[in-house]
C-alpha cells in the first residue's frame, strides 16, 4: 500500500470509541423526539460502532438522573423514574379526554391494526369523527395499511409519540388504567352504568359522548 492509500484510508478511519460516545451523546440531546439507530448511524462518522455505544452510553447513564431508553425503534433521553415530581412545576397540564376517545385508544392500542367498524362492533356504539379526529390531531394514532377486503377500509395504530408518553418501548406494554388515571387521563370514579376494563380488554359503555374533552 503506498502513501497515497494510506492517506484515503485514514480519511475514513473512525474516531476513538470515546469519541463516537461523545458524538452519540450529543446527537441524543439534540433531538426532541426518539431518534432511530439508522438515522443516528448517517449522522456518525463511518466505521462507528453505534450498536456499541448505545449499550455503553445507556449504561453509563443508568445511574444518573437522566437514563438512555428506547422508544419503538428510537432511542432518547428520558427523565430518570422516580424524579419526575421534580418536573412538575414546569410541566403542562393535561386535559382529560372524554370516555369515548380513551376507550377508543385504547381498542386502538390493543387490536391494532384495526378499523372504524371493528371499533365501533367492540365499543358497542358508533364512533364520531370528531373523536378519530382528535386522536389523529394529537399524533396518539395514525392510519395503517388499508385491509385487502371489501371496500379496502383503512386501519388504525397507536404512534411513537404514544409510547412515548407512556414511557413504552412498543405496544406490548401498554398500560393499565392506573397509568392512565396517573397521567390525568381517566376521573378515578368511573360513571354509573359505564366500565374500561383494559386488562381484560373490554369496553362497554351506555351511550356515547360528543364531546372530545370533559
Amino acid at each position: 500500500m503506498d502513501k497515497d492509500e494510506s492517506q484515503i484510508e485514514n480519511l475514513f478511519e473512525a474516531p476513538p470509541f470515546l469519541e463516537q460516545e461523545r458524538m452519540l451523546e450529543a446527537i441524543l440531546f439534540s433531538v426532541s423526539e426518539p431518534i432511530s439507530k439508522q438515522q443516528i448511524e448517517k449522522r456518525m462518522p463511518i466505521g462507528s460502532d453505534v450498536s456499541e455505544a448505545l449499550l455503553s452510553l445507556k449504561d453509563r447513564y443508568s445511574s444518573r438522573g437522566v437514563n438512555l431508553v428506547r422508544i419503538g425503534d428510537g432511542y432518547a433521553l428520558r427523565t430518570a423514574p422516580g424524579l419526575g415530581f421534580l418536573m412538575q412545576k414546569e410541566s403542562v397540564e393535561t386535559r382529560k379526554l372524554s370516555r369515548a376517545a380513551i376507550e377508543t385508544l385504547a381498542i386502538i392500542a390493543y387490536h391494532q391494526p384495526v378499523t372504524r367498524s371493528e371499533i365501533e362492533e367492540i365499543r358497542g356504539v358508533s364512533v364520531s369523527s370528531g373523536t378519530i379526529d382528535i386522536l389523529l390531531e394529537l399524533e396518539w394514532i395514525k392510519l395503517g395499511r388499508r385491509r385487502q377486503s371489501p371496500g379496502r377500509p383503512v386501519t388504525f395504530v397507536v404512534t411513537q409519540l404514544f409510547l412515548d408518553h407512556f414511557g413504552m418501548e412498543s405496544a406490548k406494554d401498554l398500560p393499565g388504567i392506573k397509568e392512565l388515571r396517573d397521567a390525568g387521563l381517566l376521573d378515578n370514579r368511573p360513571p354509573p352504568g359505564a366500565t374500561l376494563d383494559m386488562s381484560d380488554n373490554e369496553f362497554t359503555e351506555n351511550e356515547d359522548q360528543e364531546d372530545m374533552f370533559e
